[in-house]
């Protein structure tokens, strides 16, 4: 072919034909494609990715070169062995050209591992991975129950296995048994047992199907490549997801899979795994009756000790009387001593009350309501010149405003800004009157209160106080002899007595001789009685 000839040393450069970057890339692909157009490579897998569209693209490479592979999805969807880095592979394809980035690559067909030494390896690779995921861990493990009302059974509904469960199942402890048939070797193996194992935990409980308390992967034995299926990373993360407690019962005892490590429990047999999954009918109805003997002995012991117990108690017990007594002794001591308590109670009670009325007196009560008045007027005074001012000076900051701004918005936001302050204006008025009529009331209040507990009242029912000629209260009758002029105020008006220095009171002219005498053994003979019927009043102490 003439497009990959090279020029003699006498060609022209200008004769060679021109080829598009498009027309050379294809002549390449048709010549590497004629040559390769079916091939199979050996070499371990190197970088792998797996993006949305579903093919794999990954790496084939050997101790010096390497080649880009690739599997389109519907061939991976059919792959057995899933493409892991590391692993050893016989990769079957066509090689072809990717004119996109100038480079070509294996179109891969099938792949399989190179020999038992790259699945052991594979499986090693699977198993350390998840380890160090601790699907393997102990702590993790679920414990079965110890009678499940119903077994799931994941395993081949035409072989031994199954035979074997239920007739185990049936020699011990007949139990409800749902079988979800799958392939247990082959390409359809790991699939369908990853999907059995996933439906019976998506069933809910109390449905038309019931929900297994337990499951049991089983398979007869045989070959690693007959096992590989429950090596499947796919298994694994089902059986290790699951929520129902399971059995694996894969191959005999010497073989072991992934699903070993993950499940709850392993058994070595089929069968070992229907008895791990249920208890003997037989020793549990032998246990279940030893048991109940043994119950109904220790109820009898235990209500034997405890009467003895009760009667031993009631023995030492004291008599009822010797219980009440001390508490109805206590009862008619505080039943004695309550009447004087509440003796001595009242007179406290009456001499706290004396102590508190006589701070209330006439003159503390006075002197309070004419403080009040006093600051009430004071306040008053101050009240109007203070408004005045205020008002004054908002008239004077306002009418300087109203000099300085013209019509428009600002004339617009004077007249709000008065209407706010005539309105506050008002509300401080209304709160002034307010104030200014709370404290009247309070005055008028206080003022009552004199006159209700002042001695002006009791003057109204017929009393009347004596007072000497210095103004003090005359409470006593040798008091009233000792002084020369007395004052005596009645309800409405006070009356001034003039003596004669022996207490004797003489009130109008002066009479003459004989009546003076006559007089004077009068206001005596009154007097004299005065003091035999009624002790002078303790003027002094209205309260």
């Amino acid at each position: 072919m003439d497009l990959f000839e090279d020029e003699g040393p006498g060609d022209a450069p200008g004769n060679a034909p021109e080829f598009s970057v498009s027309e050379l890339s294809g002549a390449i692909k048709r010549v590497i494609e004629g040559e390769f157009g079916h091939v199979r490579i050996r070499g371990e897998i190197g970088r792998v990715s797996f993006p949305r569209s579903g093919h794999v693209y990954m790496d084939l490479k050997d101790d010096r070169s390497v080649i880009s592979g690739v599997i389109w999805k519907g061939v991976a969807s059919r792959l057995e062995t899933r493409p892991e880095e590391g692993l050893e592979v016989i990769a079957t394809g066509r090689v072809t050209t990717f004119p996109g980035q100038s480079k070509y690559q294996l179109v891969i067909e099938d792949l399989k591992p190179a020999g038992m030494g790259a699945l052991m390896a594979m499986l090693e690779k699977r198993k350390a991975m998840l380890a160090a995921e601790g699907l393997f861990a102990s702590e993790r493990k679920r414990a079965l129950p110890f009678l499940p009302e119903v077994i799931g059974v994941v395993t081949s509904p035409s072989g031994a296995v199954i035979r074997d469960i239920l007739h185990r199942l049936r020699d011990r402890f007949p139990r409800k048994v749902l079988i979800w048939p799958v392939a247990v070797q082959g390409k359809a193996c790991a699939p369908e047992v990853t999907r059995a194992i996933e439906g019976f935990n998506r069933l809910q409980p109390g449905g038309t199907l019931p929900r297994p308390d337990l499951l049991i992967v089983a398979r007869g034995g045989g070959s690693i490549e007959d096992l590989w299926g429950f090596n499947e990373e796919s298994v694994a993360r089902a059986a290790a997801a699951s929520a129902i407690p399971l059995i694996s019962a894969v191959g005999h005892e010497t073989d072991t899979t992934l699903i070993d490590f993950v499940s709850d429990r392993r058994a070595p047999t089929p069968s070992a795994a229907a008895e791990l999954a249920v208890p003997v009918r037989a020793e549990l109805l032998v246990w279940t009756s030893e048991q109940g003997g043994r119950l109904l002995r220790a109820e009898t012991q235990a209500v034997q000790l405890r009467g003895q117990r009760l009667r031993d108690l009631g023995r030492a017990l004291p008599r009822p009387q010797t219980l009440t007594e001390r508490a109805r002794q206590s009862m008619d001591l505080w039943g004695e001593r309550l009447p004087r308590a509440l003796t001595g109670l009242a007179q406290r009670s009456r001499v706290r009350l004396s102590e508190q009325v006589g701070s209330l007196r006439p003159g503390v009560l006075t002197r309070r309501v004419q403080e009040d008045r006093r600051r009430f007027e004071a306040l008053s005074g101050r009240l109007a010149p203070a408004l005045q001012r205020v008002v004054a000076s908002k008239g004077e900051a306002l009418g300087r405003r109203t000099d300085r701004l013209s019509a428009g918005p600002i004339a617009r936001e004077l007249a709000r800004q008065r209407g706010d302050f005539r309105r506050e204006l008002r509300k401080f008025g209304q709160v002034a009157e307010s104030g200014l009529r709370q404290r009247r009331d309070r005055l008028g209040a206080l003022d009552r209160l004199r006159l209700s507990v002042g001695y002006e009242a009791t003057l109204e029912r017929g009393y009347a106080v004596v007072r000497d000629a210095a103004g003090h209260v005359v409470p006593r009758v040798s008091a009233a002899a000792e002084a020369a002029r007395l004052e005596i105020q009645f309800a409405d008006g006070r009356l001034e007595v003039m003596t004669d220095g022996a207490g004797h009171p003489d009130v109008g002219p002066e009479p003459g001789p004989t009546e003076q005498k006559a007089g004077t053994q009068k206001t005596a003979a009154q007097t004299t009685q005065s003091r035999k019927k009624t002790p002078p009043p303790e003027q002094g102490s209205l309260f």
